[in-house]
């Protein structure tokens, strides 16, 4: 069927909630989805010139047939849907393949063993600990024990390479115990070890004790050196302890922490998992050919939670309310047993926690582009929000300035990879807007750019930029895009910066009146505040310099002799006041435009003293 057939047959669906099967032309089910109405849902995949991203966009074009199941309600369609995607695995629905995998703990054989987190399994001598499905888990507990026992984490060889180099830096910010200094007897080594591998396999409490009997025993046997070894052992693990209780000291017990982040052509959702109070866990799962996290978000959850071997905790923190959150905590809750809410902290230590998840989920999408500058992370950021195919190498802002005396100026300022571009900012001075017409100006001022642009000029004009931001809201954008049309920019991406009651940067928006808010992505909202801010300083530095200017004009205006032209002129060629008022006369008459009799009067006036016969001015008549 033709995309038009099939929207024909969508349209002619019930009004009522159920799940959707999409086939391709070989039969083969390639996506299913749940809705409240079906009808409504159903049409908007196949109704002409509605936008989608570049996975549904995919599916569509391969959609030949599809089927509906309708349900008694809303909730058996999320328990319909979640079944049937489990057995039919559609290849455009999302698939939560991280890059997690079974991951060990290896302990070295010998006298002076190591340990060290692995991701395979070898055949030999070593005492393997594990599986654990957690790679960040198994990362922690090996970081924690090497801290908590001061162990060694150099390439160094003992017993050859004691003595031989000074100890490294971890033996000198006091954590390592320094082995290669050939001054930790073995047995004493072995211990260590075997406490550690203890404290993996069974914790912290029950070692704690033991070590606390052990140093009273060594300090009556006056083992000194052996008490203080254990005393340093059990600081570093209360230490290590501490340090781990403190980010969710006053939050949930057990509660997962959801965030999503976008980048250019892909999507990221990051879980931090809290069990009792702890961190316990970081999982990261990308997502290609999507460019929207509503929509992600709301099919990711119940697909992540009702997978068979996933914890459902009490709690889950996400980053933006779900349009079918109460049917979720419901289904959830039946799974685990008890009562779950979902929700989206504003303010405390989960809004936080939440923020961190955010920033762990940029950090994925920049390893995955291998873009890894703080500047490169927010450009991709940046791309994701507005949906951009790349990001914004060149960025060009303006801003109109004007105080209400008749005039304006625009500011065009220029950031390149994600760093002011000084030597492209622009000024541009009205020249055909009477009286103070922001649009008027803005219209002025991109038509000349556009002009130099097409014109093949050198230089900042001469390059299109990837995204031109407009400070101002809807009707700022929609003007410079229309005045924009016929030039050669037309196809550049184009918003305004809108900014709230206080002045500062709310959200963005596009020339139709879409507005994308920023305040859940910290990079972008930091990074277009600052460009917002630059445009306006500019803007305002040029407006400031010109009404100087103008002051500084007038006060020559009041030397007899001396005309609009001639003060124009002096001012072009000395800049300020002050050089004129100290520039000799021969100087003065030397300024282009400036004629000898005229260079007389304002010599005279800042000179009162001086004479014809002893300064050379020529006298009153000229003569």
């Amino acid at each position: 069927m033709t995309t038009a057939e099939l929207y024909q047959k969508a349209v002619a669906l019930p009004q009522l909630p159920g799940i959707y099967i999409i086939r391709d032309s070989k039969d083969v089910i390639i996506y299913i989805g749940k809705a409240k109405r079906l009808r409504t849902r159903v049409a908007q995949y196949f109704r002409a010139g509605v936008p989608h991203d570049d996975k549904v966009t995919k599916m569509i074009q391969n959609a030949f047939e599809f089927d509906v199941i309708v349900t008694d309600s809303e909730y058996e369609a999320l328990v319909l849907e979640n079944s049937q995607i489990k057995t039919h695995l559609p290849k455009y629905n999302i698939l939560l393949k991280d890059d997690k995998g079974y991951r060990y703990i290896k302990v070295t054989s010998g006298f002076w063993p190591r340990i060290t987190a692995e991701k395979q399994r070898t055949q030999d001598d070593s005492l393997w600990l594990g599986p654990y499905m957690s790679g960040y888990a198994v990362n922690q507990l090996v970081q924690t024990a090497c801290d908590s026992f001061l162990l060694p984490r150099c390439t160094r060889r003992f017993p050859e390479d004691f003595g031989k180099r000074r100890p490294c830096l971890y033996a000198h910010i006091g954590k390592c115990m320094a082995v290669c200094t050939g001054k930790i007897a073995q047995p004493a080594y072995a211990e260590t070890m075997d406490r550690a591998v203890q404290m993996i396999r069974h914790g912290r409490g029950e070692l704690l004790r033991e070590m606390r009997a052990r140093m009273d025993t060594a300090a009556e046997e006056l083992d000194f050196e052996r008490a203080a070894l254990l005393r340093d052992q059990i600081r570093a693990i209360e230490k290590v302890d501490e340090g781990q209780r403190v980010i969710q000291k006053n939050g949930e017990r057990d509660q997962d922490i959801i965030a999503f982040a976008k980048g250019a052509g892909a999507a990221c959702a990051a879980i931090l998992r809290f069990r009792e109070g702890k961190l316990a866990d970081k999982r990261e799962f990308v997502f290609h050919d999507t460019n929207t996290t509503d929509a992600l978000r709301e099919e990711f959850l119940p697909r992540y939670y009702l997978d068979e071997d996933e914890e459902v905790p009490q709690v889950i923190a996400v980053d933006a309310p779900l349009p079918d959150q109460d049917l979720l905590e419901k289904l959830l809750g039946e799974k685990r047993g008890g009562k779950v809410r979902i929700y989206t902290p504003e303010r405390g230590d989960n809004a936080r926690l939440v923020e961190t998840a955010y920033v762990n989920a940029v950090e994925r999408l920049a390893r995955e582009s291998g873009r890894t500058r703080r500047e490169d992370k927010t450009l991709d950021e940046l791309a994701g929000v507005l949906g951009l195919p790349a990001p914004p190498f060149t960025i060009e802002s303006y801003d109109i300035s004007n105080w209400g005396d008749g005039t304006s100026v625009c500011g065009m300022v220029v950031f390149e990879r994600g760093k002011p571009k000084r030597a492209g900012y622009r000024r541009f001075k009205m020249k055909t807007v009477p009286g103070t017409d922001d649009y008027a100006s803005l219209a002025e001022a991109l038509l000349r750019r556009a002009a130099q642009y097409d014109a093949g000029a050198a230089g900042q004009f001469g390059q299109k930029p990837d995204l031109i931001l407009i400070d101002g809201g809807r009707g700022q954008a929609s003007a410079a895009a229309g005045v924009l049309a016929d030039t050669g920019l037309a196809g550049v991406p184009l918003y305004g910066m809108v900014k709230d009651n206080r002045h500062r940067t709310r959200a963005i928006v596009t020339p139709e009146g879409e507005e994308i808010a920023l305040s859940m992505h910290r990079g972008p909202f930091t990074f277009v505040t600052a460009i917002q801010d630059e445009t306006h300083r500019f803007a305002i530095d040029y407006q400031r310099r010109l009404a100087k200017g103008r002051q500084l004009s007038s006060s020559l205006l009041g030397i007899p002799g001396v005309g609009p032209a001639t003060a124009k002129a002096l001012m072009a060629h000395f800049k300020t006041i002050r050089a004129i008022s100290q520039a000799p006369l021969e100087a003065l008459a030397e300024a282009k435009g400036v004629n000898r009799a005229a260079a007389a009067a304002v010599y005279a006036h800042y000179h009162p003293g001086a004479t014809p016969e002893k300064d050379g001015i020529p006298p009153a008549n000229g003569v």
